[in-house]
């Protein structure tokens, strides 16, 4: 069962703006950090950004300046603006719970959640 949803991704201009969202399901109790990864092409998973659930948040330096993550407890979502995109932003964007205290059936536990990823091309 999918935990961890992202949405938002797209095709957009060098230069232009997306909002990325991921939504966690009811059946997580608390997430100790969220944050987005990306994959692109012939590359590596790598770091986006991080937000703990007190609002501290981490950034590759290569987004930093450009994306914004930012975090609704209430809602358990985690939120990705980008701005100022470009091409080398392409990728995969994942969301990623870390620490995540969940049911699992009867079970509860921690664990580490990924979502399914959305995709995002920056291209003219």
């Amino acid at each position: 069962q999918v935990q961890l949803v992202e949405s938002g991704g797209g095709l957009v201009q060098p230069g232009g703006s997306l909002r990325l969202s991921c939504s966690a399901s009811r059946s997580i109790v608390s997430i100790y950090a969220m944050g987005w990864y990306r994959q692109a092409p012939g590359k590596q998973r790598e770091l986006v950004a991080t937000i703990t659930s007190g609002g501290s948040t981490n950034y590759a330096d290569s987004v930093k300046g450009r994306f914004t993550i930012s975090r609704d407890n209430a809602k358990k979502m985690v939120y990705l603006q980008m701005n100022s995109l470009k091409p080398e932003d392409t990728a995969v964007y994942y969301c990623n719970a870390d620490r995540a205290l969940l049911y699992s059936g009867p079970t509860l536990g921690y664990r580490e959640l990924w979502g399914q990823g959305t995709l995002v091309t920056v291209s003219s």
